[in-house]
């Protein structure tokens, strides 16, 4: 008796250790092995901008000479794709007053940009949380960062 209980604790152990992929992560067709989770920290968007690959098309978050942060979207290929329905916020700063950011098209330059109402708040190191709703039924993904900005 006391050998199968273990022989089953051994067999239950090994398939919890087994990795599960869900359909929607076999159709993700690009290797992840250069960035850790969805924010890229090796390869850099076309503009040089950090690279969020949780929502499709991908995010490249750059910050302007401005301090304004700008969104531009890109598809596998780091091709630009034009903003559709994309509402994109982000909250950073002084926790206890916090900086609140909302995006709106472009113009001009760029127009294949969201860029924020605001300035980044001050600081060579800023938290920020980064909210995307890729269309108005999707989930709204959300990404933690820390700007290094020097």
């Amino acid at each position: 008796m006391k050998t199968n209980i273990i022989t089953a604790f051994i067999a239950l152990t090994a398939l919890a250790a087994v990795p599960h992929v869900t359909a929607a992560e076999k159709e993700h067709k690009h290797d992840h092995a250069d960035h850790d989770g969805d924010v890229d920290k090796n390869k850099k968007g076309p503009n040089g901008g950090i690279l969020i690959h949780s929502v499709e098309p991908h995010a490249e978050l750059v910050i302007t000479k401005d301090r304004k942060a700008k969104i531009v979207f890109v598809d596998d290929d780091n091709k630009v794709v034009a903003p559709d329905k994309q509402v994109v916020t982000a909250t950073g700063g002084d926790r206890a007053n916090p900086t609140r950011l909302t995006f709106a098209k472009g113009e001009g330059d760029n127009a294949n940009a969201l860029i924020s109402d605001k300035e980044i708040p001050a600081g060579d190191h800023v938290d920020i949380v980064l909210q995307i709703k890729v269309a108005p039924d999707a989930k709204t993904v959300t990404e933690r960062l820390t700007l290094h900005l020097h």
